[in-house]
């Protein structure tokens, strides 16, 4: 144990966080999601009886978002619904991301289809204890430095 540190923070996925690059994408999915299909060959890390929002919260305590997109973050959007619909969940998470955000920012919806090409470019896949349907979200790593924002 380390202090500081939160233990959902196992030593292999500390690793594969230090280890992503500037504007790889990190996959936090649900119980339900499939993702050693989605993302074959990637690093998977299982977090049983964890929720979303405690992996959100401890992932984002050390990771920094990208600075130069437009959607550091998006959600996989929720199957039958208008765009604008957000989850009791996903308004949550976007709640816990918000202050991460720059001015310019802003939490992406992305079909469900789409999400799952997109996790098959991830660099690694967490699959948390959240039972909740559709509690998928994307987290693009940006840098640590000088500050270059406008």
């Amino acid at each position: 144990m380390l202090k500081g540190i939160d233990p959902l923070l196992t030593p292999e996925l500390l690793k594969i966080l230090m280890e992503m690059g500037h504007d790889e994408a990190l996959v936090l999915a649900d119980a339900n999601f499939s993702a050693t299909s989605f993302a074959p060959g990637k690093p998977i890390i299982r977090l049983p009886g964890s929720s979303m929002l405690q992996v959100v919260r401890a992932v984002t305590a050390l990771f920094p978002l990208a600075a130069d997109v437009d959607h550091p973050v998006g959600f996989m959007g929720v199957s039958g619904q208008p765009t604008e619909y957000r989850s009791a969940l996903q308004r949550e998470v976007i709640e816990v991301i918000n202050p991460e955000l720059l001015p310019h920012q802003s939490v992406e919806h992305i079909e469900r289809y789409a999400f799952y090409e997109r996790t098959r470019t991830a660099h690694a896949v967490v699959l948390t204890g959240e039972l909740q349907p559709f509690g998928n979200f994307i987290l693009r790593k940006g840098v640590l430095g000088e500050d270059l924002r406008p």
